[in-house]
């Protein structure tokens, strides 16, 4: 198997994209956060002192997944077409945050959705640490992609 991200001298680099393809491409990454009941209720009904605890982790994904090639070292910086981050939970004790980004171009977007779902679920973590210490992050996944000449993947439930 031949490791497309070391050089010939056996070093890293950022592979050559310059001859592939334009296409339409998408991911889908999804991550949680468990939490005690109180929390996850302190968020859904807005008492969480910081503020909006879902506006500002919507807002936090989004930014990350337009830095992706800040934070990866060999990811491309990508013209993204689209991002959007969705919340959900259990009535319970577990958020859910799934991510969708989109773009037009030569490489796809995976790690751009796994770091908006990421950061998200960071900002969640740091706008609640207050109320609890001990929440749990994971697990982050990718969902789906599609584009490319690797072709379409689907997480098997």
């Amino acid at each position: 198997m031949e490791f497309s991200h070391f050089n010939e001298q056996g070093r890293a680099r950022m592979v050559d994209v310059s001859d592939k393809e334009i296409t339409k491409r998408s991911a889908s990454a999804k991550s949680k956060v468990i939490m005690n009941p109180g929390t996850l209720e302190a968020i859904r009904s807005g008492r969480v002192s910081k503020g909006d605890v879902l506006a500002v982790a919507q807002v936090a994904g989004i930014m990350a997944a337009k830095q992706t090639s800040d934070w990866i070292p060999m990811c491309h910086p990508l013209p993204l077409t689209g991002i959007d981050i969705s919340f959900s939970d259990n009535s319970k004790d577990e958020l859910y945050i799934e991510a969708t980004v989109k773009t037009t171009g030569k490489t796809g977007v995976e790690m751009e959705a796994l770091t908006a779902v990421s950061a998200a679920a960071l900002t969640v973590y740091d706008m609640c640490k207050a109320l609890q210490k001990d929440m749990v992050i994971g697990p982050t996944m990718l969902v789906s992609k599609s584009g490319g000449k690797n072709g379409d993947y689907e997480l098997e439930a």
